[in-house]
């Protein structure tokens, strides 16, 4: 699972998810991409799980790179414990996704291969994806 190797403080505020992804939403590193198309919070097990999604479907061709970081911790009270007594203990880390966001990244496979991986992986995901060619960001460009 992804975590990180230490924070400044082991627990955070929830804080809200809001506006349009501006960082991290063009293609960097492969030819196809995954976009989300709506905000949310994906935990390091569901980034996990479209992985591995992912690198059966293409049988280790091709360069997966994932380009979330779950750095968020939650918490949560154990069950049946009274109201009070301080936040509870950290349970998982998510990373939270804006609209816009690119969530994979794939390399050295064809197209028809990529939006398959692609589709199987945003099965896995709480959030609407859509995929992405290379291409498309170099239209806008010009």
């Amino acid at each position: 699972m992804l975590m990180p190797k230490r924070l400044k403080y082991r627990k955070v505020f929830k804080g809200r998810i809001k506006g349009k992804a501006t960082k991290g939403n063009k293609i960097e590193f492969g030819e196809y991409g995954l976009q989300s198309m709506s905000k949310g919070k994906i935990t390091s097990r569901q980034i996990e799980a479209a992985r591995i999604a992912i690198t059966r479907y293409v049988k280790r061709g091709g360069k997966v790179i994932i380009r979330i970081f779950p750095h968020k911790p939650v918490t949560k009270k154990p069950a049946e414990t009274r109201m009070g007594k301080g936040k509870g203990a950290v349970e998982y880390y998510v990373a939270p996704v804006k609209e816009g966001t690119m969530l994979y990244e794939i390399s050295g496979v064809t197209e028809a291969q990529a939006r398959e991986a692609f589709r199987l992986a945003s099965h896995k995901l709480p959030v609407k994806c859509k995929f992405v060619k290379k291409s498309d960001f170099e239209k806008e460009g010009e």
